[in-house]
């Protein structure tokens, strides 16, 4: 009986990189694509689902698109590409605050498949960069600021509400 242990290659960047992005195709495809409606072409994922929740949904669905930019970042997304996601992911949080409309939005806009789509256009096109941790700091960084801003915009509808409600009863 041979006893010698033969370790596992460790993964390549590459292998490694091709996994990241495996995930990041399937966890976009589950926020944006993954379910549809019966007798119908329309699709929609757990984004919209959630975001039927007001504000609470609103900023897991932001939370989520935020790690799918970051993982893109961290596997070789420039800094003009990560840019443009973050607008993507900016529109997508900022209109989804709004009841009715965000959650049609959400069907609608798909935020993180136009992310992926984007990383896959660049990875075609031979853009790929590596990965530069000081710039998945930066994204980073500025998805805590776009995380603030969000709670600073929803905490201000949700008072005009309230005060709006306030003067309907009182």
């Amino acid at each position: 009986m041979n006893t010698e242990h033969h370790p596992v290659p460790a993964q390549t960047a590459l292998e490694r990189r091709q996994d990241a992005l495996r995930w990041v195709k399937g966890a976009s495809d589950l926020m944006d694509n993954r379910f549809r409606i019966p007798g119908t072409q329309i699709r929609f994922g757990l984004d919209a689902i959630i975001g039927l929740v007001p504000y609470v949904g609103d900023i897991a669905g932001f939370a989520m698109s935020g790690v799918l930019v970051l993982v893109m970042a961290r596997y070789g997304a420039s800094g003009m590409l990560v840019l443009r996601m973050l607008g993507n992911v900016a529109l997508d949080a900022l209109v989804g605050l709004i009841p009715l409309l965000g959650d049609i939005f959400d069907i609608t806009f798909k935020a993180n498949r136009r992310n992926f789509k984007l990383l896959e256009a660049h990875y075609e096109e031979g853009k790929y960069q590596g990965s530069a941790w000081w710039f998945v700091i930066l994204v980073l960084a500025l998805l805590v600021g776009m995380f603030a801003l969000l709670l600073y915009v929803m905490l201000r509808l949700a008072g005009a509400i309230g005060l709006w409600m306030w003067g309907l009863f009182s």
